[in-house]
């Protein structure tokens, strides 16, 4: 586990000046919580984890975490965790984060093919979409996830905390599998 580098760079997104369009998480919030928080985090979101969440990096050439990407494991049985409820067996992604420095390097684009490619590894549950919020005016976010293939579902919600502000969901749905919203 890395529990230093996870909270390194957790804490660098959420100094991001666009952090307010893409975290529900604020810096304050974030350097105030103890250790035992960034140990479950890390250990929840491993390989080692329950399976439910996994964490994805691009490391650079000097060992620091260039981005990263989380996906959520997301059963229409499950608790909602952020968004509408699973109306199939699906994954989420959250936590979308690449350094300054490597953006536009190709970084974002390999931690989303991995994301992807570890959802349609699953077995248990076998996954048929891979769903994203992004926030209606984080142009630069929603313009990538259109480029990998995400199409918007026309599902919107009120980002929390700001009732005139909405986030849209995005989806990639799986090849070869169709299925009514």
């Amino acid at each position: 586990m890395e529990i230093e580098r996870d909270q390194e760079i957790r804490l660098a997104a959420l100094r991001d000046p666009v952090a307010h369009l893409a975290f529900l998480d604020t810096y304050e919030a974030a350097a105030g919580r103890p250790d035992a928080f960034w140990r479950e985090r890390a250990a929840a979101s491993s390989e080692d984890g329950d399976g439910t969440v996994r964490q994805f990096v691009a490391e650079g050439p000097d060992g620091t975490w260039a981005g990263t990407i989380t996906l959520l494991v997301e059963r229409p049985s499950d608790e909602v965790r952020f968004g509408g409820p699973a109306k199939v067996e699906q994954t989420h992604v959250v936590g979308v984060y690449v350094r300054p420095g490597a953006r536009g390097t190709g970084v974002i684009d390999a931690l989303f093919r991995t994301g992807v490619e570890w959802s349609w590894s699953l077995t248990e549950p076998v996954v048929e979409r891979v769903r994203l919020y992004v926030h209606e005016e984080n142009a630069r976010a929603a313009a990538f996830y259109r480029r990998f293939g995400f199409t918007a579902t026309g599902e919107r919600m009120a980002v929390p905390g700001n009732a005139s502000a909405e986030e849209v969901e995005y989806e990639l749905r799986r090849p070869g599998v169709s299925g009514a919203r």
